[in-house]
């Protein structure tokens, strides 16, 4: 860098500089210079892909639902429909579990229903071969 000293005059006043420093725009070009010259590169790669060829899978059946409701007093009803005894809910609970596709089997209990009931219910339907089994309404049993 040139520093521009005053000449000897006595005048006291520095001179006027009427060149224009270029110093910053020089720099300003080499900065642009360089990041033009790093991201062309980057521009020109291609990714290859393996798309998958052929035809999309076919749209999946939703399951049939079987509802079972445990009452406070231990009365079980499938769909509504109120069982009667452990036999009939044990052949209902094989039926289903035969039937391809499978079913699934929601159970809801009552918020007063004994412990001892649904955990009954869930052993028969294992033993009876239900796979797909899940409790629904817990959201009564949140404080």
């Amino acid at each position: 860098m040139a520093m521009n000293v005053g000449g000897g005059g006595g005048s006291g006043e520095p001179e006027v500089m009427v060149e224009m420093n270029t110093t910053p725009l020089i720099d300003v070009m080499l900065v642009l210079l360089i990041m033009l010259i790093l991201t062309i590169p980057i521009q020109m790669h291609a990714v290859s892909l393996n798309l998958p060829n052929g035809k999309p899978p076919a749209a999946q059946v939703p399951p049939k639902v079987v509802q079972i409701d445990i009452d406070f007093d231990g009365t079980i009803s499938w769909n509504g429909t109120e069982i009667d005894s452990p036999a009939k809910l044990s052949q209902l609970l094989t039926q289903a579990a035969r039937t391809s596709p499978q079913p699934e089997i929601h159970i809801r209990p009552n918020k007063l229903a004994p412990y001892r009931d649904v955990a009954s219910l869930m052993a028969l339907a294992q033993r009876d071969g239900i796979t797909k089994l899940g409790l629904i309404g817990n959201d009564q049993f949140a404080p």
